[in-house]
């Protein structure tokens, strides 16, 4: 007979299955029992969405029973995974599954290459060969988040909620867009400690709903066949140089590109959704860029953080940072040099005055936001080096710097810098954080 620690063994063996332990850990609680609507903790994390292709074609012929099967094999492969790469799943949804990754990015984007890796190995073994295998697309995304509790008492659920969430699922869906099994933010990609040594390659710039400040988006292709992801390493710089002429409307150089990189790669999906959209400019002029890299990044309300001292240094940094591309353009290299000087003399300063905020503050997330500096003065330092050599094209060049520097600007200013600005004046109202 069952003794009543059997019980409450079983008890929370069933919880476990619910709600993992390293959620309650992470929330900073001492078990399920402690768990309250409206409890919440942020912690700064990459998040993944992955989902099933194409599931309701390969399922609308299968009874039920099949279909259950179908998505448990998906899933079953999946949560080892993704646990070893010490992630934690938040939940699964239909036929997609929700994972954090607190500890970095790194573990996000391994993991996820492990996922399509296992997913292939899954293919090769099912029972049936002649059924269609099993394809995913994976979006990751690195910010802050909230992971807490809500619902009622009677009826809980825990969750994980931001706007990084929003876009790490916005990123999944676009994997069918381009044909490319995995897709990282350029948050994600900036916090991993050495994305060159990683087969990625600048994908494309996407507005998010709800943003009015475009994101840039990566492809990895670690898990494209041999020949394939040989190609697309070869063509890498060809790639993303038909990308910018793209962007910035010069067709007649970004066409030709891109069929350099068909004949290299001809499986490579994203090199031809690129084809097709130079045909359709070329044939109605339609153009599907986001635009704001043919101008000037102007100063906006929504960049302001509301720390008056942050926002000033802010503005110095943006009128700098858009002197760079006309200079570019007119080939001046001594005055980019000095720029570049002053840039990474200003940044320092103002990073140095940011992280004294924090410690006086005692934010939460200065480590995280130290590593963001430390990783920008070393990205900062490497665009000027291939600028003041003219590594590339000039066009090219003006193209990569714009994009860089307005990613890094748009998106930290109203990010991490946003969120450190109502740490502040949130203290500052006497508000507990």
């Amino acid at each position: 007979m069952a003794t009543a620690n059997d019980l409450e063994s079983a008890l929370e063996t069933a919880y476990r299955r619910l709600i993992p332990k390293e959620f309650i850990t992470l929330m900073g609680l001492a078990g399920v029992e402690e768990i309250v609507p409206g409890g919440h903790v942020e912690r700064r994390m990459t998040i993944m969405f992955c989902d099933i292709r194409d599931f309701t074609a390969q399922t609308e012929r299968m009874s039920p029973r099949d279909s259950f099967g179908y998505v448990n094999s998906f899933m079953e492969t999946m949560e080892p995974v993704i646990r070893l790469g010490g992630g934690v799943i938040d939940k699964y949804i239909g036929d997609a599954v929700m994972a954090i990754f607190p500890s970095s990015s790194d573990d996000g984007l391994s993991t996820a290459i492990a996922m399509i890796r296992a997913l292939d190995a899954l293919n090769e073994n099912r029972d049936t060969p002649a059924r269609h295998p099993i394809r995913a697309g994976i979006g990751l995304n690195t910010g802050i988040a909230m992971i807490g509790a809500v619902g009622a008492r009677n009826r809980m659920a825990t969750t994980v909620i931001s706007d990084a969430v929003n876009l790490a699922s916005r990123l999944e869906g676009l994997t069918k867009s381009y044909g490319a099994p995995i897709i990282i933010s350029e948050n994600t990609y900036y916090a991993l400690k050495e994305p060159k040594h990683r087969r990625i390659r600048f994908l494309d710039r996407i507005r998010v709903k709800g943003k009015s400040q475009p994101q840039s988006i990566y492809e990895v292709f670690e898990n494209d066949d041999p020949e394939t992801g040989n190609a697309k390493e070869r063509a890498r710089e060809k790639f993303e140089e038909g990308a910018a002429y793209y962007h910035l409307k010069v067709i007649d150089r970004a066409k030709p590109l891109f069929l350099e990189c068909l004949k290299l790669a001809p499986r490579d999906l994203p090199a031809r959704v690129y084809l097709e959209r130079c045909e359709r400019f070329l044939q109605g002029g339609a153009h599907e860029g986001t635009g704001e890299l043919d101008g000037t990044l102007f100063w906006r309300d929504e960049f302001a953080v509301g720390v008056a001292l942050i926002d000033s240094q802010h503005r110095e940094l943006l009128a700098n940072m858009n002197r760079i591309a006309p200079l570019i353009r007119a080939g001046d290299t001594r005055t980019l040099e000095e720029l570049f000087a002053f840039l990474e003399e200003y940044t320092r300063f103002h990073f140095s005055t940011e992280e004294k905020l924090m410690a006086q503050s005692g934010y939460p997330f200065r480590e995280a936001q130290r590593t963001e500096h430390r990783r920008f003065i070393r990205y900062l330092s490497r665009l000027k080096e291939e600028v003041t050599a003219n590594a590339h094209e000039r066009l090219f060049l003006v193209f990569k710097a714009q994009v860089f520097l307005v990613d890094w600007f748009a998106c930290h200013s109203t990010g991490m810098d946003r969120h450190l600005a109502i740490y502040l004046n949130g203290r500052e109202d006497g508000r507990e954080r």
